[in-house]
């Protein structure tokens, strides 16, 4: 790998081990092996190098959930991504910290703007990302009380009647 690429597994692993806030460019040299002005040489910034290894760790956590047999039934497809709020619970925490970057950070914003129009692509609309967001909430805060995929179906299933 060169200084790129090692920067980038570096900043994924920060992310994970540190969070957004907490990683500093001498965290992201010191995991990558490289002087901290190949950060600036590569990527301009702490913050975009981070913004661009969040975009690649939430990408592949994206492919991990779409691999394997496609799951049919909306209880499994919907406890799929709530068991992910467990096993990758700090790259969730990450993506909530980066939310809250861009609130000062044009640069952030894009890009997670960019990843909500993919998501709302890849989920089939806006209501399942927010229900997903609401649900990654639900499970970071209080797990011991957050619904399950056949929680989460039931009620959908339940408004849909009330709709009608």
């Amino acid at each position: 790998m060169g200084n790129r690429e090692d920067l980038l597994a570096g900043a994924k692993q920060c992310l994970i081990e540190r969070g957004w806030a907490r990683t500093t460019v001498r965290d992201i040299a010191a995991a990558a092996g490289v002087s901290h002005a190949a950060i600036g040489y590569h990527f301009g910034s702490r913050d975009a190098l981070l913004t661009q290894a969040l975009v690649e760790a939430v990408d592949e956590l994206g492919d991990e959930l779409a691999g394997g047999d496609a799951v049919e039934e909306p209880e499994r497809r919907w406890q799929i991504l709530i068991d992910s709020f467990t096993t990758h619970r700090a790259l969730w925490v990450a993506q909530l910290e980066a939310a809250v970057q861009a609130e000062r950070s044009p640069e952030v914003r894009e890009h997670l703007a960019k990843g909500q129009r993919e998501g709302r692509a890849g989920l089939g609309g806006s209501v399942p990302l927010a229900l997903l967001t609401g649900l990654m909430l639900q499970w970071l805060v209080d797990p011991d009380h957050a619904p399950s995929g056949a929680d989460v179906v039931a009620e959908l299933r339940a408004l849909a009647t009330e709709a009608s």
